[in-house]
């Protein structure tokens, strides 16, 4: 049931008032009455819950609740702020989607594109910087062992890439962030913090200083029990990260052997929804997912219900927000519009300009190109355009049309010469491919998520204004007190918290 706060019977109109603006009238009337309810509600806010559903699109949620009114999904939406136009991160990549989330930044201020990138200042791994210029790939390949769910035990240092100015370092992926994370700010602050993700290579959210995270949780997704060949089997590799935020709940590091105190700041990333939309995807255009995804859409939604249980067992509901989003959608919806487009066509357009021509191809349903010799872009950008036909092209960023969302690729060793942005539904792989969606491009399927932030004494709102999930990062810290511009990416691309919320002073 949704609470509201009641004021003293010397303001008998402000009871009725929903719990997030009879707070911002008592602090208004500047009411003097020690420790009250509506300063408990302000005040009382002690951590964040922060959990991404990838895969996850606006509409997804907004079926599920309506067709499971009584899912823990729509619990959480019953006390809290629903955004239902919220824009995930472009590339819609894992990285920079949750990056978006976790430092409030783009591209344009993270440096990071995708996952699988190129910087034309780092050396290739184990080249001594003989040559400048070379792939970045912070997926499963970096590990030391893929096949084990550990990795190996992390990172292999001899396949990072080589930073010439920090006297040939190799480059973790904290490193290659540029701006500092949320992780980092409420550690800062003398506070715990916790993540669980895929892979090792998540190390990225420690931040520029390598520590940011206290307990990080990556057990590695793609080993050789292939979880996410199968919607059951990812769903059981969400369960452990499940395991973890339990045992974090009960005050307890990630496996429950340490006694560490509950982080101020804690979430993981839920993968079924997105390998069911992968393998299996939906019925048809309208979002009805197939049996598999709404297995997925089930688990998940269960898998909250623990949490929101341990949170109750604990006393802790009240004064946790939990944060529900997604790193990026996926595209299409629509199966129908599913088409498989040969990931040899777009470079060999590109070679076609000049034999060498291409440094790097980035290539999901989205397509990020890196040149040899910048100066040739434009022929490039006129080539693939003659023949947008053949590669199913819908458009090509380059030039100014490029530098209107990203630096500019002369000046900045990360930013693509050129993006290709394919038609609706279009995928570039394998011939043979069998997925039915992928992520990584700007179209509505890949980047319209949802944004729910929920605590139990909340009432529910819907919002339907648009916002981005780069707002989430400084909204969390300003829910736990602490100023926003804190975080270097919130300052640098003048991003402002979430609307609909009304927060408490920072303290911090």
């Amino acid at each position: 049931m949704q609470k509201t706060v009641s004021l003293p019977d010397m303001y008998p109109r402000t009871a009725a008032l929903p719990g997030k603006w009879s707070c911002a009238l008592g602090i208004f009337l500047g009411l003097a009455f020690s420790a009250s309810a509506h300063e408990r509600q302000c005040r009382d806010i002690d951590r964040v819950l922060l959990l991404s559903v990838d895969g996850l699109h606006a509409v997804d949620l907004e079926r599920y609740i309506a067709l499971h009114p009584h899912s823990n999904l729509a619990r959480l939406a019953g006390s809290g702020v629903t955004y239902t136009a919220a824009s995930a991160a472009k590339p819609s990549d894992s990285f920079p989607g949750l990056l978006a989330i976790v430092t409030g930044g783009t591209p344009v201020s993270t440096g990071v594109y995708y996952d699988n990138a190129y910087d034309r200042g780092y050396c290739p791994p184990g080249s001594g910087c003989s040559t400048h210029g070379t792939e970045v790939v912070f997926d499963e390949s970096i590990d030391i062992n893929q096949d084990l769910l550990d990795a190996g035990g992390g990172i292999d240092v001899a396949k990072l890439p080589l930073d010439p100015k920090r006297g040939n370092a190799p480059v973790y992926p904290h490193d290659y962030l540029r701006v500092n994370t949320l992780f980092e700010v409420v550690k800062a602050t003398g506070r715990r913090t916790a993540w669980s993700d895929k892979h090792p290579a998540y190390d990225i959210v420690n931040g520029p200083s390598g520590h940011g995270v206290d307990d990080l949780y990556t057990p590695e997704i793609n080993n050789a029990a292939n979880p996410t060949g199968n919607v059951m089997l990812t769903e059981a590799y969400d369960d452990l990260k499940v395991a973890a935020i339990l045992n974090e709940i009960g005050g307890w590091d990630h496996a429950g052997k340490k006694r560490v105190g509950v982080p101020a700041v804690f979430g993981m990333n839920f993968q079924a929804v997105s390998v069911g939309e992968k393998l299996v995807g939906y019925v048809d255009g309208s979002g009805e997912p197939s049996p598999a995804l709404e297995n997925a859409l089930d688990h998940t939604d269960n898998s909250l219900g623990l949490m929101i249980k341990e949170l109750e067992k604990r006393r802790l509901s009240e004064s946790t927000v939990i944060i529900l989003s997604a790193k990026h959608g996926q595209s299409p919806i629509d199966p129908a519009k599913r088409h498989i487009v040969s990931d040899k066509i777009i470079p060999g357009i590109v070679e076609g300009v000049m034999p060498g021509l291409l440094a790097k191809a980035t290539e999901d349903d989205v397509a990020l190109l890196w040149l040899t010799d910048a100066s040739k872009a434009p022929q490039v950008a006129k080539a693939l355009r003659d023949n947008a036909a053949t590669a199913d092209i819908q458009e090509v960023l380059e030039g100014q049309s490029l530098q209107l969302m990203f630096p500019n690729p002369k000046k900045d060793s990360r930013a693509p010469d050129l993006i290709v942005l394919p038609n609706q539904g279009v995928i570039y792989a394998k011939p043979t491919a069998t997925k039915t969606a992928e992520h990584g491009g700007f179209s509505l399927d890949d980047v319209n998520v949802p944004i729910l932030i929920s605590n139990p004494r909340w009432d529910s709102e819907k919002i339907k204004t648009p916002v981005q999930t780069t707002q989430i990062a400084p909204t969390l810290l300003k829910l736990l007190r602490i100023n926003p511009r804190r975080l270097q990416a919130v300052v640098a691309e003048h991003v402002s918290v979430l609307p609909g919320i009304q927060y408490a002073e920072e303290r911090d």
